[in-house]
Parts: structure tokens; sequence; C-alpha cells
């Protein structure tokens, strides 16, 4: 079934979606790899705050590339889901709404996933440039301005 949905993901639109609907997500979505969970993590560990409101956020594993000239980003391909396995059950735990990566993911965030009614999208490996195609703009998020692009968050605003 086709599902349109809006980001920030609350736990009753992750409670509606079943496992093969097509879901089209329009508002803000971040972006943060393993290097960038690393730091949220450590943060954390330290009693600091995350850079975001992690609440229903929705966090797409994507590294960006350099955009071509008339385009907002670059080629937008998921990265692999389980790099981020470490981090992940504490960041549902705080609230994060939805995953968007590749792959398979570990007990500990499955069972992280279903105890906080949130949502892994599995998004299609080797469709960057297509789905950059849905990207309308994006932004390097303040709290990233001192980290090389592969370890930043950036906000992205997709349109389906």
């Amino acid at each position: 079934m086709d599902r349109h949905i809006s980001a920030p993901v609350g736990r009753e639109t992750a409670e509606e979606l079943r496992a093969g609907d097509y879901v089209y997500i329009t508002g803000t979505i971040y972006t943060a790899r393993d290097a960038a969970h690393k730091r949220m993590y450590e943060t954390l560990r330290e009693g600091g705050d995350l850079p975001i409101n992690i609440e229903g956020q929705a966090i797409y594993y994507m590294g960006p590339s350099p955009a071509r000239e008339g385009r907002p980003i670059g080629s937008a391909g998921p990265t692999t889901a389980s790099r981020m396995d470490k981090y992940t059950p504490e960041l549902l735990d705080l609230g994060m709404g939805a995953m968007i990566g590749k792959g398979k993911r570990s007990q500990e965030v499955i069972d992280a996933v279903v105890r906080n009614k949130a949502v892994y999208f599995a998004a299609v490996g080797g469709a960057g440039a297509l789905l950059s195609k849905c990207i309308t703009s994006s932004e390097m998020h303040p709290a990233a301005a001192s980290v090389a692009e592969t370890g930043a968050y950036f906000r992205l605003f997709p349109d389906h």
C-alpha cells in the first residue's frame, strides 16, 4: 500500500505502517552516519545535549556527496545501517521515530524499534541518484560546521 507521511514521525504514524508499504516522506529528515552517531553517543555519555531534538526525528544513514550545478545535493544513497547499531537503541529510547538505511539490523535494534514503536525504512542501495531527485533542498546543520562532511548532520527537505 502507498503511504504518504511527514517527518517527524510520531508513534501513531509508525504503528499504522506495515511491512511492504511503499512510504513517501515529506518534512525534515536529518542525515547522520557512523561518525555523527558516535559523536551523539559520546555527547550523551558526557551528559551533554544532542545537536537536535531527537523526538520523532527521522535519521537517514546517508553520506553527502557534492551537488551538481542546479541541484541541492549530490547522490543521496543509503549507507549500511548496521554500522549505527551500537548507538541506535539509546537514540530510539530517547524518542527517535524513524531510521532510513540499507541492510539488516541487530536484534538489539529490532527490540528497541518494537519497544519504542519506531520504524526502520529500508532504502534501495544503488539508487542514490534517483533518490537525490526527491530532495528539494538541503543544508548543513549548525552543529556540524566544524566537522568533515562525512561526520556532519544535514537537514534534507524531500518532496515526493
